[in-house]
């Protein structure tokens, strides 16, 4: 190798190691068709192929956004140069066009294809030559603006929205539970498996809940998106991404929810059907109208649950397995030994309801389960007045249905639900009270049912 050439082939190793990092063969406009397929519904396979990418580039563009695009990924408005122009500037510079001709060819301004020349062009290999691709890294690089997430520079603010969302629950007498050890694997919970057990608000409550309990410190708020943000995205900091767990889905990326259909029996008269239910149950405004309903385990265990309608609280119903469950014989028609049959989802109600004062007591609603077959003689015991919803119609029960998601979070579906004592369920149900709602006005329903008790 001659002498001018050594020299040349260490310039050009030097370029490379003191350049900033290596132009990506992806750009803006690839990503932002990229999200727009995704937005239409595309699998990240089929966007990264109608982008022009591999889908091992379209996966990660896919879970490093968390699985939503960035709010920079916003269509081209034409205010910036966009890479289609910045090959017809290399082509025609290429061919000594001159400034302004280029100008007016691409129906810009001189000073904008002046800068553009001398702020984006390659110097690598001590040449100054303008080539498109390294013309659009430079502008992209060049436009990015990193700034400290407001989570990580605040650090009152972070420990607030940590305690909030992955915060130990306990007991109403102020003990701690820490619940089941789950490991983070990096990817959603399994459907038949332990959940970490937290207070687990949701950012949406962490974010309004701040102003209530903070309304003088503009320094003590955050959105409910960048607290999404902070989990999801990498890069962002501030909150460990396992922390997921602590979600109310605990999906490792952000994707539509499916929808579950309920089932139901006909077993009950026309004249406790929901729809003889009073008007003053179906708008809320009279407290003391309930909805119940029993969230299912492994080996037939069960938790009941109760709402009122009006606050949200929340009563949880724990129905232990009766003498001889797993021992003897099933018998046909005989008691329910598994724990949640009639005589004993009757019983733990009315132990339950009878707590609380008589206006608090006017209405129970439940779905059309065998469960609730002696509710005649649960109306003689408490007074409540027992409706059914019609079949497989659970949004007649919706805030039930919705607080059994909640509950589900510390309860999952193919777990022994039996395990649970009195104790478990009472801290469970005081977490779940002590829980800004959105539509309380961001008081929780302890709150909300103390203001009733305390007018009554």
């Amino acid at each position: 190798m001659f002498k001018h050439e050594r020299v040349q082939a260490i310039q050009e190793m030097r370029g490379k190691m003191w350049s900033p990092g290596r132009p990506s063969t992806a750009r803006r406009e690839d990503r932002v068709t990229f999200w727009k397929a995704i937005a239409r519904g595309v699998s990240t396979e089929d966007a990264a192929a109608e982008t022009g990418v591999s889908s091992a580039v379209g996966t990660r563009w896919f879970r490093e956004a968390g699985g939503m695009p960035s709010l920079k990924l916003v269509p081209h408005t034409g205010r910036y140069l966009s890479f289609a122009e910045r090959e017809e500037i290399a082509i025609l510079h290429a061919q000594d066009r001159g400034v302004r001709e280029i100008a007016r060819q691409l129906g810009r301004a001189p000073s904008t294809i002046s800068r553009e020349l001398r702020r984006n062009a390659a110097t690598r290999g001590n040449e100054v030559t303008y080539r498109a691709t390294t013309a659009q890294w430079h502008a992209e690089r060049r436009a990015s603006r990193p700034k400290v997430s407001k989570l990580a520079s605040n650090e009152r603010l972070r420990d607030y929205v940590q305690d909030r969302l992955a915060g130990e629950i306990a007991k109403p007498t102020g003990e701690k539970i820490a619940g089941p050890t789950v490991a983070f694997i990096g990817r959603r919970h399994g459907r038949r498996a332990d959940r970490r057990w937290a207070k687990a608000w949701s950012p949406e409550q962490i974010s309004h809940r701040l102003r209530v309990d903070f309304p003088d410190d503009e320094s003590m708020r955050i959105s409910h998106e960048a607290i999404y943000q902070a989990l999801y995205v990498q890069g962002r900091g501030a909150l460990k991404r396992e922390l997921i767990q602590c979600l109310r889905t605990g999906r490792a990326l952000r994707v539509p929810r499916a929808r579950t259909k309920a089932r139901g029996k006909k077993f009950v008269t026309p004249e406790v059907m929901i729809s003889e239910r009073p008007a003053e149950a179906e708008d809320r405004a009279v407290p003391g109208h309930w909805e119940g309903d029993l969230i299912m385990g492994l080996n037939r265990s069960a938790i009941g649950t109760l709402v009122e309608r009006t606050t949200r609280f929340t009563l949880l119903l724990r129905l232990p397995h009766m003498d001889g469950h797993g021992v003897e014989p099933r018998l046909k028609n005989g008691p329910a030994l598994a724990g949640h049959g009639a005589e004993a989802v009757r019983d733990a109600i009315a132990e339950q309801i009878l707590t609380l004062p008589d206006h608090l007591r006017r209405s129970l609603t439940w779905d059309q389960g065998s469960e609730m077959a002696e509710h005649a003689q649960l109306r003689i015991a408490t007074g409540l007045e027992i409706y059914f919803c019609d079949p497989r119609s659970p949004w007649q029960r919706g805030t039930n249905e919705n607080t059994n998601g909640l509950l589900r979070q510390y309860f999952p579906k193919g777990t022994d639900l039996f395990r649970h004592s009195r104790e478990d369920l009472d801290a469970v149900a005081t977490a779940l009270n002590t829980r800004p709602r959105k539509t309380l006005g961001w008081k929780t329903p302890a709150e909300a049912l103390d203001e009733l008790l305390r007018s009554a």
